[in-house]
């Protein structure tokens, strides 16, 4: 079957593609080089849509180079070149059309489609030229790699192979050819390292640095100097020379390394990192044809895996229903916020101080109960401020106005009175968090919103003996408050919209995922993990030894094991939201004694620092039963409980759907793509059925359509 027969079959499985054109004109080149082919990949739509290849793009591209190729074959030109629409080079495959597809032949077609469009470039009679004058991702960037010579610009924000990132590989020659460019390692960085590290970006200077492009060039006459340089090229006056690739122990190493970086942030629970690392560990002898073939079939195995599919529906959340809040009232209703006032000057509220002041932009005010910490509060700040000013982040000016914005005061009566919003970050005990509100009430002008970050107790008790509890919110952040995207936005029974309106405004200018969450105990995250923890511990406490324990979930990829988990959080503030949970559901949530004498003891850590061993001082506090559990029993216990919190969650109206369960987990608690946050690997593996009676998703949500 031809090229042009395979794409127009598999554009039949996807008719509502955003369709790329691939346009072609001809220049002469500066110096008297010689009549040029310059290829411009374009959708038609502004730099807010990236271009993208689907089916009908790929054959698109097809033709234009049928036309070329026919003009080089004639000697009419002599050279060719591709670059894309203003900002934006190509960003890959067309995610949509691969979650259309159900049959693995399907899959197969679009492997072999690309696969057989993007060689082209390498086989005509002309050198061959790549432009990258924007963002480019995943087949945007292996497009390029198939052409003799590249270019990239200087202002280029994004260029990834992030295919590992989201559970396939860079299928369209990415494994094969990128360490066939610029060596094992620096290809296993690119393609395993950045992608598994939250999909991390480079920037144009660094693409250059890397060896993936030749010559390096400024944004603004971006492909003219491209062009000039391309004719340096083809009169011989410019010279590319590149290293000589190491394809002895150097590549073996790079293949292990990797798959060292996979162990230890999927756990072998995923399967794309390893396929990426099989095939450049194949393509060690330059076999190209054999590497792309090996492309093709991961990639047609991996659409087809349950992993893929989780992947792109994680995706999805993160990037379109993160940007539209279910259940946000309409933002019209939105105050201004002029000025922020923090209550607490410890770190959690220090980090808060410091992100509302680098984001807002407005007069940032900390209180606490003595002037020592409030200046070590704003110390804090300031010296926060200054790492950003060394490390180039911001420049001396504005490093001077952040720091000038955020002030510390003992009197919260003058320190609010004109503040617009204030959010209190204190000890978590339902009479401190009544107390300080009712002094903030009383300092504060009448519009100004209140804010809790509280992580467990109820936002309507603590408003509840107000005067006007309707402007009373949850805005529970995650520590570390720089890193973790999400805010759960708590509605109290009496918060009215402008209230939540106002938080959901501040939490976009914040750069903060924002979900809705009913006043419910624990709201999302913490009730997820706290029920799965408390099966971990109960059954260290009924005798499981607590490393066979602490590895049973190692299976899902979680980004770190329950008891990392727990050290992470902290003893005593774990022991206090099972606490408070369990005071809420006593049937379902227990509180561990054990976990109880370590923090009577006032230890952090149950481990012995850099192991995982027991610290004997911990053993001796431990008091346990007889019954020893499996890895297996253990971490069906916790999925067990994990399916019926989450039922329970969504029959409650915690939030509005299994979506936004999975997104908080996702942007809160880091949980993998390749999970999907917890629904769909509770659908695939048949525990939500089990447990419940029923899927939390439809079919082909996060699946494979039926």
């Amino acid at each position: 079957m031809s090229t042009a027969e395979l794409l127009k079959g598999a554009a039949e499985l996807f008719p509502d593609e955003v369709v790329t054109q691939a346009h072609v004109r001809h220049l002469d080149l500066p110096y008297g080089a010689g009549r040029f082919a310059l290829i411009t990949l374009d959708n038609g739509l502004d730099h807010t849509k990236p271009t993208t290849f689907g089916p009908q793009s790929l054959a698109n591209l097809n033709a234009a180079i049928d036309q070329v190729e026919k003009e080089a074959a004639d000697g009419e030109i002599v050279g060719i070149g591709l670059t894309g629409k203003p900002f934006i080079f190509a960003v890959g495959a067309d995610l949509k059309g691969v979650e259309l597809l159900k049959r693995h032949e399907d899959a197969v077609a679009i492997g072999k489609g690309g696969h057989d469009v993007f060689v082209r470039l390498a086989n005509l009679a002309v050198p061959t030229f790549a432009y990258y004058n924007g963002a480019a991702m995943g087949g945007g960037v292996e497009v390029g790699l198939h052409c003799t010579y590249r270019t990239v610009s200087a202002a280029l924000p994004a260029f990834s192979l992030p295919e590992v990132f989201l559970g396939l590989v860079p299928g369209w020659g990415g494994c094969a050819l990128l360490p066939n460019l610029i060596g094992a390692d620096r290809a296993v960085s690119v393609i395993i390292e950045n992608s598994l590290n939250q999909n991390r970006q480079l920037k144009g200077k660094q693409v250059y640095e890397l060896g993936i492009a030749d010559a390096l060039f400024e944004g603004a006459d971006f492909l003219e100097e491209s062009l000039r340089w391309t004719a340096g090229v083809l009169k011989g006056e410019t010279e590319v020379v590149r290293p000589e690739i190491d394809r002895g122990e150097a590549w073996d190493a790079a293949v292990e390394r990797g798959k060292q970086i996979a162990d230890s942030k999927v756990h072998g629970a995923a399967p794309a990192a390893y396929r990426a690392l099989d095939i450049i560990a194949a393509a060690k002898n330059g076999d190209l044809r054999k590497g792309f073939e090996a492309e093709t079939q991961a990639l047609a195995d991996l659409i087809m895996g349950g992993e893929l599919r989780s992947g792109i529906y994680a995706f999805n959340l993160v990037q379109k229903r993160a940007k539209r809040p279910a259940g946000a009232p309409s933002k019209d209703l939105a105050r201004p916020v002029t000025k922020v006032g923090v209550v607490g000057a410890g770190l959690m509220a220090s980090q808060l101080g410091l992100l509302f002041a680098r984001r807002l932009e407005v007069p940032v005010v900390l209180t606490d109960i003595d002037q020592e910490r409030v200046d070590k509060g704003v110390a804090y700040c300031h010296e926060e401020i200054d790492k950003l000013l060394l490390k180039g982040r911001v420049n001396q000016d504005k490093a001077n106005r952040l720091k000038a914005l955020v002030t510390g005061s003992l009197d919260k009566a003058t320190a609010f009175a004109d503040a617009d919003f204030v959010i209190e970050a204190v000890f978590e005990e339902m009479g401190v968090k009544q107390k300080v509100f009712a002094e903030v009430e009383a300092a504060v002008p009448e519009h100004a919103i209140l804010a809790t970050n509280t992580s467990s107790l109820s936002v309507s008790e603590m408003a509840s003996q107000l005067k006007h509890p309707e402007r009373v919110v949850g805005f529970h952040f995650f520590n570390p408050v720089s890193i973790l995207p999400l805010l759960e936005i708590v509605r109290g029974e009496r918060t009215d919209d402008a209230a939540l309106a106002t938080a959901f405004g501040v939490a976009k200018k914040l750069k903060k995922t924002a979900v809705l969450v009913k006043d419910a105990p624990a709201f999302v995250v913490n009730r997820v993990l706290t029920r799965f923890l408390g099966e971990v511990l109960r059954s260290i406490d009924e005798g499981t030894p607590v490393e066979v324990a602490d590895r049973a979930l190692a299976p899902l990829g979680l980004p770190m094991s329950p008891i990392q988990l727990l050290e992470l959080v902290g003893p005593a503030v774990a022991h206090h939201v099972a606490e408070t949970l369990h005071n809420a559901f006593p049937a379902r949530f227990g509180t561990s004694k054990n976990l109880g004498r370590i923090v009577a003891a006032g230890k952090r850590n149950l481990y012995l620092p850099g192991t995982t061993e027991l610290d004997p001082e911990v053993a001796e506090l431990f008091q346990v039963g007889d019954t020893v559990l499996t890895e297996e029993e253990v971490r069906d216990r916790a999925l067990d409980a994990i399916a019926q919190e989450v039922r329970l969650m969504l029959d409650e109206g915690v939030v509005a759907e299994a979506q936004d369960i999975d997104l908080c987990l996702i942007t809160g608690a880091g949980w993998p793509f390749h999970l999907g946050g917890v629904t769909p690997y509770l659908d695939r593996e048949g525990v939500s059925e089990r447990v419940t009676g029923r899927r939390f998703l439809a079919p082909g949500l996060a699946s494979i359509p039926e």
